[in-house]
């Protein structure tokens, strides 16, 4: 068998750059030659806390690369074409597939959670996965596609009016995005809300009318004398963060939860009272994906990008190598680092 350098996890903190045999395909699939794979937030504790589902693994489901190797039955695509991907492989027969809610699967697999995924220099995709990347986008802003549709997805769970008032808590890699997706549909003023001000100049660079460090000012108090917003995008996965999008929406509003929790969500009796008195719209938003297979959510992505309608380049803030194994992971979760989106350069 051919082999390949690939990022491979043993255990906590365990990653070791090996040589490991090039993923075989089968008629409905292709080989991927990985350029880039970004590291998700959800990698860390996988790498860094022991919590993935098995060991060895090969992280990595945000990539770009170019097709080098198809399966017989594969149609419509071609050797040398430019690609990311859909990491969800969803079991396509339980109910909720068979209701055009892949997403909700009971029996899904995940490139790069599940199996072996993209910090690799190879990677085996199936057809129906393959998203095409046009000229204008890059590798690099091709590994960004995925997390681009998570806040997608999340957007548009709610109804929003043009020039509406909204509020994003929580401005790491999804938060960031999201504020970009809610200025391409037509929101009208966006609160930004985080701890670290490096994210808060970003965030207003991105399309953020007002940027707001939240250990230096009570949002409850703000926003009891200024413009509530009608909508809130909690994207910080913060415990307290998710109370507080609760306190600061508007009467009649709308919460969408994109975060995931990590700690037990403790309400008071007024905040909890606020979803009933103020009848508010309250929401989650998981993963990205729609019918017809994979979504709208990922051409939307690419469209977004090619028309410069969202920018990147802000939010990419460290690049590594596979080489640098465990390095590129330890940053991510240094609070001083002020890191926001790692990628692997793979050639």
């Amino acid at each position: 068998m051919e082999k390949m350098k690939a990022l491979v996890v043993h255990g906590i903190s365990d990653v070791k750059l090996e040589e490991v045999d090039i993923p075989t395909i089968d008629e409905k699939q292709v080989l991927v030659k990985v350029k880039a794979c970004g590291i998700c937030g959800s990698d860390l504790p996988r790498v860094l806390d022991g919590q993935a589902h098995y060991f060895p693994i090969i992280l990595g489901h945000e990539f770009a690369g170019e097709i080098v190797k198809i399966g017989s039955e594969v149609k419509g695509w071609s050797l040398g074409d430019r690609v990311t991907a859909a990491p969800l492989l969803p079991c396509s027969i339980c109910n909720y597939c068979t209701m055009g809610k892949p997403h909700m699967c009971t029996s899904y697999s995940f490139i790069g959670s599940r199996e072996n995924g993209a910090m690799a220099e190879y990677v085996a995709v199936n057809q129906q996965n393959l998203i095409k990347l046009p000229e204008e986008v890059s590798y690099t802003q091709g590994t960004l596609i995925e997390p681009i549709t998570v806040a997608i997805h999340g957007v548009d769970r709610v109804n929003l009016r043009l020039g509406e008032t909204v509020l994003v808590l929580g401005l790491g890699t999804i938060g960031l995005l999201t504020i970009q997706c809610l200025k391409a549909a037509g929101v009208g003023k966006i609160y930004a809300i985080d701890i670290v001000n490096e994210k808060l100049k970003i965030a207003k660079q991105l399309g953020a009318d007002v940027a707001i460090n939240s250990l230096e000012v009570d949002l409850k108090e703000y926003f009891a004398k200024n413009e509530q917003p009608t909508a809130v995008f909690e994207t910080s996965g913060s415990a307290i963060g998710q109370a507080q999008s609760l306190s600061v929406v508007d009467k009649l509003g709308k919460v969408v939860y994109i975060g995931t929790s990590t700690k037990n969500v403790i309400l008071t009796p007024s905040e909890f009272e606020k979803i009933l008195r103020g009848e508010l719209e309250v929401t989650g938003s998981w993963m990205s994906y729609s019918a017809p297979f994979p979504g709208y959510e990922w051409d939307t992505a690419v469209r977004l990008i090619k028309e410069k309608k969202i920018d990147v380049s802000p939010i990419i803030t460290h690049k590594f190598r596979l080489e640098d194994g465990l390095k590129a992971f330890e940053i991510l979760r240094d609070k001083n680092s002020n890191a926001i989106k790692v990628i692997f350069t793979i050639d």
